[in-house]
């Protein structure tokens, strides 16, 4: 399983749109694609206008190539892209290892 982390920077005050934005984008457009797994969308509480979004995928070309190479992509940055005061952070991950409280 591959973890696709995006760090994310919207707008001031644009929270409330944003979160809808995001989980319509991500029901609507990541999550048809091919070796799609789930998600996890985090918000920061010190600044508030940063998120986290946390994709799971099946394989690293799942995301990079299958996903980003679709039309699906550019409708996915069409939705959530109006919102972003920047450029958001995208690196991947394999996890290393894990425990459940």
């Amino acid at each position: 399983m591959i973890i696709e982390l995006v760090d994310i920077l919207i707008q001031p005050g644009k929270q409330a749109e944003f979160d809808q934005a995001i989980q319509h984008g991500i029901q609507t457009y990541i999550a048809p694609s091919k070796g799609f797994i789930g998600y996890r969308i985090n918000k920061c509480i010190e600044t508030p206008e940063r998120y986290v979004l946390m994709n799971y995928w099946e394989t690293l070309e799942n995301h990079t190539v299958d996903f980003r190479g679709s039309p699906a992509f550019t409708q996915w940055r069409g939705v959530v892209g109006p919102f972003f005061a920047r450029p958001p952070i995208v690196e991947h991950f394999t996890i290393f290892a894990t425990k459940n409280a």
